[in-house]
């Protein structure tokens, strides 16, 4: 890099028809030292980065806004607490536009909500999360008195000694479960190579049945429902046809009025067959008047 373009990149290059009466290079290009940042500071405005310091609801589309998210905020000053400034961030939600301003808090030590969004109230009881209650600021003032200070020591000496034994209890049972971490370990070990060759089982039966997808271990219920689904087959229908033509035949051998009989039946069920199909797709089946006023027309063309 020349000496020119290192200047440049510092920002310490000066043009030649600049000159030391005309003061800082800003002032000389007629700019804010924070360019873009500063473009509302005459109106006492600057535009930061803000970080939002609780999860909050957004008021123009009712989502979630997390904690920690940044935003492009107008900070300003709106008052004022004894010597300490209250700052105000406006700032618009990224999902709907929506302005959100807070402001600082500082006699609470804490950021309010002042309009577009609501604080999201998160509350949990310490007995379910298993934690313990920090003491709040009046308790603390009454714990500058030893009466008070005596009491709540018999208190705590009295649950730890009610809780001792559950704690052991548990320290021992965990002790127990990760003391021996080789044990741990190739159980795990087992359990994992076990379920491997289970599912290499069940893709390679699910292969042989022509499938891409695994099959899940047989069950009775599995089974109990296969069983109580019965489809009709093409195979049970021939069956009955075949049963029906034998018992329409005659027992008597090579007479002509059995095989006729025969012949009449299969055309019959060919007939039903078809009319059945007809009436599926959409059809009719011709009836008795139909059929004698067709025969009738015919005639009296003829």
């Amino acid at each position: 890099m020349s000496s020119l373009a290192a200047a440049r990149a510092d920002n310490f290059y000066y043009p030649p028809e600049w000159t030391p009466k005309q003061g800082s290079l800003n002032k000389f290009n007629g700019q804010h030292a924070l360019r873009e940042r500063a473009k509302k500071i005459d109106q006492g405005i600057l535009v930061i980065r803000f970080e939002m310091p609780y999860n909050i609801w957004c008021g123009g589309c009712n989502s979630m806004i997390g904690k920690g998210v940044r935003f492009n905020a107008e900070k300003k000053q709106v008052g004022n607490y004894y010597s300490t400034k209250i700052w105000s961030f406006t700032m618009k939600s990224a999902c709907c536009k929506h302005e959100i301003v807070i402001q600082t808090d500082p006699q609470n030590c804490a950021y309010v909500i002042i309009s577009g969004a609501q604080q999201k109230i998160e509350d949990y009881d310490t007995e379910d999360a298993g934690t313990l209650a920090l003491p709040v600021d009046e308790e603390r003032s009454k714990l500058a008195d030893p009466f008070y200070r005596l009491e709540h020591q018999e208190e705590d000496l009295k649950k730890k000694k009610e809780e001792e034994p559950v704690l052991v209890r548990l320290q021992r049972v965990s002790d127990a479960r990760h003391l021996d971490d080789y044990a741990l370990n190739k159980s795990l070990r087992a359990k994992l190579r076990n379920q491997k060759k289970r599912i290499a089982e069940e893709e390679a039966a699910s292969r042989k049945m022509g499938l891409s997808v695994r099959l899940l271990p047989a069950s009775q219920e599995d089974a109990a429902a296969a069983a109580s689904i019965k489809f009709a087959s093409k195979f049970d229908r021939n069956r009955e046809d075949k049963r029906a033509l034998i018992k329409a035949a005659s027992i008597f051998p090579g007479s002509s009025s059995s095989t006729r009989w025969v012949d009449l039946e299969s055309k019959r069920r060919k007939i039903k067959a078809a009319t059945a199909s007809n009436l599926l797709v959409g059809g009719f089946k011709p009836s008795s008047w139909s059929q004698s006023a067709v025969s009738s027309s015919r005639h009296k063309r003829v």
